[in-house]
């Protein structure tokens, strides 16, 4: 990787990333989970939850690939996502739009401004009170996979909660090894809203928001008869993702994540962030 790689910081409602435009391959695979682990880091080097990669697609306008920012590649995010609709639209990648090739399926888009509204890929079943130990302060324990694992763990006092605690455990549980969950954390504040708090694996900490884990608690509301679509999801950094869905007896289709995104600076990353 000689000389400075352009990129995008942009934010989907409080999660940040770093976008690549690397259709032309000059990262090579081998280099991506390097070169995400040094840029991410914050306080010495750009800092975001991951790194997203733009790449030729066949089957596509484009392709993905996604890392958190421990280095790791994970299947989907729904807030990058996003993020990455609006980058292709707005770099002529493709139109508002469009079809991206992820690990979990193709993914659909449609721009309109700041606003992005993604199809998710097809989710799986919703498991309803799973066997975990109760720790002080939960109600129901559910899950879901949106693309990736969810726990979905329902509290009364959600400001006060030790997410980062309890979430790193439910993490790491036994349970979900040797992958591993997110771990989500919601409470009803309204008919159709829901107030959200996530600790999310591979950024190992809580997020300001996190589109997947969005989409999990409001099926599982949906699932419980708490709500019906569409839900609005209230992230830990204030802004609202709105979340559509269809029902087939017990399964859920056609699952549209919607929310707003900011393109927060064009910059080059110098080789020097990247030693060491």
């Amino acid at each position: 990787m000689m000389g400075p790689i352009e990129f995008w910081k942009m934010s989907g409602s409080g999660n940040d990333f770093i976008l690549i435009d690397n259709r032309e391959g000059r990262i090579r695979e081998q280099e991506m989970a390097l070169l995400v682990e040094k840029a991410c880091q914050r306080r010495i080097s750009v800092g975001a939850d991951g790194v997203i990669f733009v790449v030729p697609s066949r089957a596509c306008d484009f392709g993905w690939r996604f890392f958190n920012a421990d280095g790791g590649e994970v299947e989907m995010c729904g807030n990058g996502g996003r993020c990455v609709s609006r980058f292709a639209c707005l770099k002529g990648i493709a139109g508002p739009e469009m079809t991206f090739e992820t690990l979990a399926g193709p993914v659909s888009a449609r721009v309109k401004g700041r606003r992005v509204k993604i199809l998710m890929p097809k989710p799986g079943p919703a498991f309803l009170d799973i066997d975990l130990e109760c720790q002080e302060g939960w109600g129901h324990c559910d899950f879901i996979n949106t693309g990736v694992p969810h726990v979905v763990v329902s509290v009364e006092d959600l400001e006060h909660h030790p997410v980062t605690t309890q979430g790193r455990a439910i993490r790491y549980h036994a349970r979900f090894s040797p992958e591993g969950t997110n771990a989500n954390f919601v409470k009803r504040i309204g008919p159709g809203r829901l107030a959200l708090r996530t600790y999310e694996r591979g950024v190992e900490d809580e997020t300001l928001a996190c589109g997947t884990g969005a989409i999990a608690s409001a099926l599982i509301a949906a699932t419980r008869g708490m709500a019906d679509s569409p839900v609005a999801v209230r992230t830990r950094g204030g802004e609202e993702l709105v979340i559509y869905f269809e029902r087939n007896n017990r399964q859920f289709e056609k699952v549209w994540l919607e929310g707003n995104t900011t393109i927060v600076y064009e910059g080059r990353l110098n080789p020097e962030a990247l030693e060491g």
